[in-house]
């Protein structure tokens, strides 16, 4: 019990900063989401708060962070629109909740384990690069990226730089080492400091501050939130398609966060991926039942999570929390947060997810994990999310399919004057994936050669492979190939033909 009390006191010093950095960071993220689903800006909220608070406390996740998602936005617009309304979408994700919940009970979140980590960390540097390029328009006072070419406001980039340079200033050693100064979350300090820029030294204009609808009785703050139809929801069939659609992205989406987010946590730990489908499938049928998005593990929240030193699921519960004490209690203090203050933290984590170094890295790797991570990287930025990662894994495919097709056997070739000399020893897996090579192989050979055959370290061969040897034998005969197969158990004579041509070796080697 006392162990419980300490760890719960040693994480606790460091969760609850770390949940002020995802709150703030998940804040605009929520509000964001929603905007661009094209929902009511509070389904974001909502979903931010049941991502923190009821997935985070039933997920043994350590780092992950779970919210609305940006890989859901264009499905859930999409849905909205064909569906008729808000409200029959939201029998939609409660049924999707359902779904997810038995996945998680049937095992199935063991697909997560056979996705490469090379496309994991180009989902990362993906995801890096659309975080940092969409920021800028935030970071610099224009609307979008068009309006920047007709000019920026002076005022909005001066909070940006001077946000950016005290996340950076507390991100140093010389800061670490103060005591009093290094308990202090640096994005909280941004944010304070960017309240009072804009309040009496660089004023902006409300368009570029947070906004967060003000509540003024608790009647009003209840009609925020917005309850699903079932009898229209239960009895229109594109729900149920709909449901499919939101039960699979989303759980592809967070077994994808949860593979990530354990590879970035420093002590290693491993989440179960069967009780986060369980606790996604929960979250999911509560957002739907009052009002909010679907919900996923993200892999932004669940990064700023663990770069600001959050240890536990404390962190994450408490920003869910924190959400729901920031709608209910200071609305208008934070639409006073600049939106470049928000926007200079996203670029601090969009720079750390798509660090160059990681491409370095993964160059050195080789080309086997370096071309499945760019393609990753590529797809994503041209593309959205899950294209990018389909195109990835479909890349990783291929080469492992390409090495199969290359390295079915070692072959040593000598010449005697006229006559070759050709040593082919199979790898310990022969598949039908090495037919081809195989093939090609034995049919280079010139006629009036030595060929000897090895299988002592064979495990496996596929029956193609053995008929491809059994043609082989016959063909050497026509060729005067002389062929030796050891520890090669094949049926020779398939062809009723004689083969004195042949040796057949065992339990002996050629070396």
């Amino acid at each position: 019990m006392n162990n419980i009390k300490n760890n719960f006191k040693k994480n606790l010093s460091k969760d609850f900063p770390a949940s002020i950095v995802v709150f703030l960071v998940a804040l605009p993220l929520c509000l964001g989401i929603a905007l661009a689903s094209g929902a009511p800006l509070y389904s974001g909220i909502i979903s931010g708060i049941i991502g923190g608070v009821v997935v985070g406390s039933l997920s043994n996740s350590a780092l992950g962070v779970s919210g609305p998602a940006a890989g859901l936005a264009v499905i859930v617009l999409n849905a909205i629109t064909d569906l008729g309304s808000f409200e029959i979408f939201l029998v939609s994700v409660i049924l999707a909740g359902l779904l997810q919940l038995i996945m998680g009970i049937l095992k199935a979140g063991i697909v997560a384990y056979y996705f490469p980590s090379s496309v994991i960390k180009g989902m990362l540097a993906g995801i890096g690069i659309l975080i940092f390029y969409k920021q800028i328009p935030n970071a610099l006072g224009a609307q979008n990226f068009e309006a920047i070419k007709t000019g920026i406001t002076f005022n909005v980039a001066i909070i940006t730089a001077i946000s950016l340079g005290i996340l950076l200033l507390w991100q140093t050693k010389f800061i670490q080492k103060i005591s009093f100064l290094a308990i202090i979350p640096g994005a909280l300090l941004a944010v304070t400091v960017g309240i009072l820029l804009q309040l009496f030294v660089f004023p902006i204009n409300t368009t570029f501050l947070v906004k967060i609808p003000v509540a003024t009785s608790p009647t009003e703050f209840l009609n925020n939130f917005t309850f699903p139809n079932f009898s229209k929801g239960l009895l229109n069939p594109a729900v149920y398609s709909t449901a499919i659609v939101i039960a699979v992205v989303a759980s592809l989406e967070t077994l994808l966060c949860v593979e990530a987010s354990d590879k970035q946590d420093p002590q290693k730990r491993t989440t179960s991926t069967n009780k986060e489908l369980i606790a996604q499938g929960v979250g999911n049928m509560c957002a739907g039942l009052i009002g909010g998005l679907p919900v996923t593990q993200v892999i932004v929240r669940s990064s700023a999570n663990q770069q600001a030193g959050g240890q536990s699921k404390l962190s994450t519960i408490f920003h869910g929390i924190l959400l729901f004490i920031s709608i209910l209690l200071i609305p208008t203090l934070l639409n006073q947060i600049p939106l470049a203050t928000l926007a200079a933290i996203l670029l601090i984590v969009g720079y750390k997810l798509a660090n160059p170094a990681t491409f370095k890295k993964m160059y050195k790797e080789g080309w086997d994990q370096f071309i499945p991570f760019v393609v990753t990287v590529v797809g994503i930025v041209a593309t959205d999310l899950l294209m990018g990662i389909g195109l990835g894994i479909a890349v990783a495919i291929f080469i492992i399919l390409r090495n199969n097709y290359k390295i079915p056997y070692f072959l040593e070739h000598s010449k005697d004057g006229d006559i070759g000399t050709y040593t082919l020893e199979l790898s310990e897996d022969v598949t039908f994936l090495n037919k081809a090579s195989v093939l090609k192989i034995l049919d280079k050979i010139p006629e009036k050669s030595i060929v000897t055959i090895i299988a002592t370290k064979t495990q496996f061969i596929h029956l193609d492979i053995v008929e491809i040897i059994q043609d082989f034998a016959v063909k050497a005969a026509n060729k005067e190939i002389k062929l030796t197969l050891v520890d090669l158990d094949i049926n020779l004579h398939k062809h009723n033909k004689p083969m004195p041509h042949i040796k057949v070796l065992k339990n002996e080697s050629t070396h």
